[in-house]
């Protein structure tokens, strides 16, 4: 490079100069004003230090000295011109690394190998700041350090010690607490809605009853309910009377298997476990099977055999509602602002026939009383009775009294407004209500929301501001079916399928310990994955919680990812609504928390459950949940993995394969599906190309690709269906003859001789009918153009789009 400065130096010396262009510094402006001025200096002559010459300038061929000196220019300028091109190479090479890899850093949306979250990513501090820049580093410091500051323990402590079952004045005075803590940080916006829903109670001078009946068709000797006021919202009212039968968790397979051995479930009552799937689904299944009402009882065998942990008393019985649905289920699809706005409708998850939880006490005397054929050595429990037998047994009277009660429940909110997205939510909730002390069923979940307010509204007062508006809510009427959080998406369903970036539920977040749990939408798997390498494990020292479950199993996804059931209070949003949502847990290893929705369910005993680790296990909650909100709420572009909806469908596809010579041979073909998952992965990658080749710092481009990634999820909605007479459109995860498990249970029957397949009750496909033609190409039109669909959206702008399908 000197030597390159000296031969310019030198040449500029030899030419002369009658003229040059200069900028020169105006006053007063902060602007270079492109000036000609002629000078007359010497040969030789040094120019001002404020001129700074523009263009280098060969000799002037019309007078002498050029003339003289035209062959020492030339060659000089030869020997300088590779220096001069090696130059600008090497600056642009340099340039164009630096900022590709800038880019890749930023870039959260392109791929497997750019996911990382890069320590360059910066975040722009609020208009009130005097900070600079804020890295995700810093704001993760600014996190940790302001959460380590809070008082979980004692706020879960305290919410357990509260009645506050919804529609109570208990629950009222807890509602207007909330509102004046949430007043008392540095929030946007705070307020209430209030829904007047239909809840259904005991009724104290009717309970409910459980009689023998005699051999001539009396009533005989009552069996005494320990818990008088343990229910089941939403059973039918009313009286049943049946020869009992041992039903196992009563699930389609296991109501299957029991008309296989020779036991008929129709025309009687059933006795079935708790676990493995919702009450709800239990009843609708024995009532599919014709079963005249059902009984549900805790088996001590569902719970830890370890005599040093704790277990559920025998006596105690477990409460659970049986609406095979969620929200309000005398206004479904409508919102119960004003019930008289609506038809006097019901939802079709009520059930007709009546159930009633018992004690394991309870159930013991009846499984006693059982003859017939000896129960499956997996169906036998650890009651004191030997052995399980699947009877029937003598008959029994089922009396359920429970009356509706219109309740008014009120849903508390507060929000942080973004700066750049404001109209852009990512929400985050937890359920305030429970049926007894509920420390594990909600009590966690509404401390770590309140510790999540109180930070955030720490980060906003230190230079913190999220790029999208950050929502809190705290729901009621959750012990019902989700009925708060369900209202409410049905009163602004036309604006939040359009704003609502993600959900992330806080309830059930501690249940144990040993494991994690997350059932989520595939759309936030990977994200889940990264934050699960930032947070420390509570119970293993030294391990990031991504490094304790990969330490059992290598396929963290296998070991951690569920998909969101019904009985999830996260599944609304994403099944009804149509936004990407998450549930997290920490749980014992194999075995339930036994107290959950019982009068035990106390902080003592949750306490207890986890040797002093609730505190632990409840911080790491929050961690978790807090970076997943500083993630959604902040980066450039949404962290949702738009592709996995591919590997969803494949896997199902592969599902359909085992059939496709059964339908070949009907003259069927499952093609359509085919190509349809097929335009969908190219326009996943189309995008995640375009993605990747544009640049982060153009906001509108980026509000442009965000807008198409999050509503992603709503796609899947089926628009086929009415959302009135079928709320679950989601094509994966809903309830009806549109999803794909209704196709395939569809499709089974093809195999099936006799009364069908037993899986067919759970996705909505009537059991004891055979495959039918017409029917089949109806789910497969209704699947194949919301696939489709998803896929045209994805592409973007109309003329982005392939059509030849």
């Amino acid at each position: 490079m000197e030597r390159l400065w000296g031969l310019l130096h030198r040449t500029q010396r030899l030419s002369p100069r009658p003229s040059q262009t200069i900028y020169k510094r105006v006053e007063g402006t902060q602007q270079w004003r492109l000036e000609e001025e002629e000078e007359d200096g010497e040969e030789g002559a040094e120019p001002p230090i404020h001129f700074c010459p523009m263009e280098l300038r060969g000799p002037d061929l019309g007078s002498r000295a050029g003339k003289q000196n035209l062959g020492l220019w030339a060659a000089t300028a030869r020997r300088a011109a590779p220096y001069l091109v090696l130059t600008t190479l090497l600056i642009f090479t340099g340039a164009f690394l630096l900022g590709y890899v800038a880019f890749r850093g930023s870039c959260q949306t392109c791929g497997d190998d750019v996911l990382v979250v890069s320590e360059d990513i910066n975040y722009e501090p609020g208009p009130d700041s005097h900070q600079g820049t804020l890295y995700w580093s810093d704001l993760q410091a600014m996190f940790l350090r302001f959460l380590g500051e809070g008082h979980l323990e004692d706020t879960i402590r305290q919410i357990s010690l509260r009645k506050r079952v919804a529609g109570s004045a208990g629950m009222a005075a807890l509602a207007q607490d909330i509102r004046v803590a949430l007043l008392g940080q540095k929030l946007d916006h705070v307020w209430m809605d209030t829904h007047y829903v239909g809840l259904q109670f005991p009724d104290p001078a009717h309970p409910n009853t459980l009689h023998w009946v005699e051999a001539a068709g009396k009533l005989g000797e009552p069996l005494q309910l320990e818990d008088h006021d343990v229910y089941c919202p939403y059973s039918a009212t009313g009286n049943a009377t049946g020869e009992l039968v041992y039903a196992h968790y009563g699930r389609p397979e296991d109501l299957q298997d029991l008309r296989a051995r020779g036991v008929e479930p129709a025309g009687r009552l059933l006795l079935v476990r708790l676990g493995e799937i919702s009450f709800a689904q239990k009843v609708a299944s024995a009532q599919d099977f014709g079963a005249r009402g059902v009984l549900i009882y805790p088996d001590s065998a569902d719970f830890s055999q370890d005599p040093h942990k704790l277990g559920l008393s025998s006596h105690r019985a477990v409460y659970g509602h049986v609406h095979l649905g969620t929200g309000d289920p005398y206004t479904p699809g409508f919102p119960s602002f004003n019930q008289t706005q609506f038809p006097p409708v019901q939802s079709s998850g009520l059930p007709n026939i009546p159930a009633q939880p018992i004690s394991a006490d309870i159930a013991s005397l009846l499984l006693r009383k059982l003859q017939g054929p000896v129960a499956p050595q997996e169906w036998q429990g650890h009651l004191p009775v030997s052995p399980y037998r699947l009877g029937p047994g003598p008959g029994l009277h089922l009396g359920v009294n429970n009356h509706r009660v219109s309740t008014p429940i009120s849903n508390i909110f507060g929000c942080i407004e973004g700066r750049s997205e404001p109209d852009h939510y990512v929400v985050i909730g937890a359920q305030r209500d429970a049926w007894g002390p509920g420390a594990a069923k909600s009590a966690v979940g509404t401390a770590i929301l309140l510790e999540l307010v109180r930070t955030f509204s720490s980060m906003v007062s230190n230079g913190f501001r999220p790029r999208r508006s950050l929502l809190f809510i705290s729901w009621d009427g959750g012990d019902f079916g989700s009925v708060g959080s369900t209202e409410w998406l049905e009163g602004y369903l036309s604006v939040l399928h359009l704003k609502a970036v993600v959900y992330v539920s806080l309830d059930n977040a501690v249940l144990g310990d040993d494991k994690f749990q997350a059932k989520t939408s595939p759309l936030l798997i990977s994200l889940i994955e990264n934050i699960l390498k930032q947070v420390d494990s509570p119970n293993h020292s030294g391990q990031t919680l991504y490094e304790q479950v990969m330490f059992n199993n290598h396929s963290w996804d296998a070991e951690v990812i569920q998909p969101l059931p019904m009985d999830s209070s996260a599944y609304s949003f994403t099944a009804f609504a149509g936004v990407p949502a998450v549930e997290f847990s920490f749980m014992e290893d194999g075995q339930a928390y036994p107290f959950l929705h019982t009068k035990d369910d106390t902080y003592e005993n949750l306490h207890r459950v986890l040797r002093g680790r609730l505190p632990a296990v409840a911080q790491a909650v929050a961690q978790l949940a807090g970076q997943l909100l500083i993630r959604l709420s902040h980066d450039h572009l949404l962290p949702l993995d738009f592709g996995r909806y591919g590997d969803v469908v494949l896997k199902h596809i592969g599902s359909l394969n085992e059939f496709s010579g059964d339908l070949k041979a009907r003259g069927l073909t499952l093609q359509w599906v085919y190509s349809a998952r097929g335009d969908y992965i190219r326009a996943a990658e189309k995008l995640r190309k375009e993605i990747y080749s544009s640049e982060e710092s153009d906001e509108r481009l980026m509000r442009m690709y965000n807008v198409r990634i999050m509503r992603v999820e709503f796609y899947f909605l089926s628009q086929y269906v009415s959302p009135a007479d079928s709320p679950f459109r989601h094509i994966f995860l809903g309830h009806g003859d549109h999803t794909l498990d209704a196709l395939l249970d569809h499709v089974r029957l093809l195999r099936s001789h006799g009364s069908g397949d037993p899986r067919a009750a759970s996705s909505g496909v009537a059991p004891g009918l055979g495959f039918q033609e017409s029917r089949f190409r109806r789910q497969l039109a209704l699947l194949t153009w919301t696939l489709q669909g998803a896929a045209n959206a994805l592409s973007g702008d109309v003329w982005n789009i392939d059509n030849n399908f």
